[in-house]
């Protein structure tokens, strides 16, 4: 996907303080706001100070997870990952090199206009050999059974047998409608994965929300 952020300010990065400038600071400007406990505060406008960060870092959120970055166009100029960005988690485009990201762009200017931001990155997890397993398995299981020759694997199976006695050979299975309730396939390797990354039988994942946190502007269409 491709997004065009905002870059991040603390409003809480520094203490209380009066309205003069921050003696000796080196990045941006100071707004003064009253906090939520009535306390006067400076706001950091150019970047966010952290309890590992001797200085302040200059960073973005994405939504995510974030897989990896295709491209982050900065009005036309495609930056180098590792030199003049990285991802940190969760989500976090860190600036490096010494410089930052815009606070704010030309929403209304196309991609690579001066003065605009761009990221195009992917969003998931890394597949471990589990779930590559777990994923190949099923998608075996489907072509088989939607191939057409008449075999008896995949969409051709009848979930509802439950017991088959002839010539002496019984023949019984699960009903499957049962597992399909639960979250479940019927197939062994998927049905182990499933059980093993998500033991609760979440029906989504969770997620917890900040206000903190503004989401990128997403165009979608034309």
């Amino acid at each position: 996907m491709t997004v065009r952020p905002c870059g991040r300010s603390c409003l809480e990065s520094a203490g209380p303080i009066s309205f003069q400038a921050v003696s000796g600071a080196s990045t941006g400007g100071w707004v003064p706001y009253i906090g939520a406990d009535g306390v006067w505060r400076n706001a950091s406008l150019c970047g966010c100070k952290s309890s590992c960060s001797c200085g302040e870092l200059s960073e973005i959120y994405l939504p995510g997870p974030v897989y990896d970055v295709l491209e982050v166009n900065d009005g036309g100029t495609i930056l180098a990952p590792g030199l003049e960005y990285r991802v940190d988690a969760p989500g976090r485009l860190v600036r490096l090199g010494g410089q930052r990201w815009p606070t704010c762009q030309e929403m209304a200017e196309p991609e690579g206009a001066p003065g605009t931001l761009t990221v195009t990155y992917r969003w998931g997890l890394e597949l471990d050999a589990a779930a590559i397993a777990a994923v190949s398995a099923l998608v075996c299981h489907l072509l088989r059974g939607c191939s057409g020759s008449g075999g008896s694997c995949g969409c051709k199976a009848n979930p509802r047998i439950t017991k088959i006695t002839r010539q002496g050979v019984d023949m019984e299975r699960q009903d499957l409608t049962l597992l399909y309730a639960e979250g479940l396939t019927g197939i062994t390797e998927v049905d182990l994965f499933i059980m093993s990354v998500n033991p609760g039988r979440l029906r989504s994942a969770s997620r917890v929300y900040s206000p903190d946190f503004r989401r990128p502007r997403v165009t979608t269409w034309p």
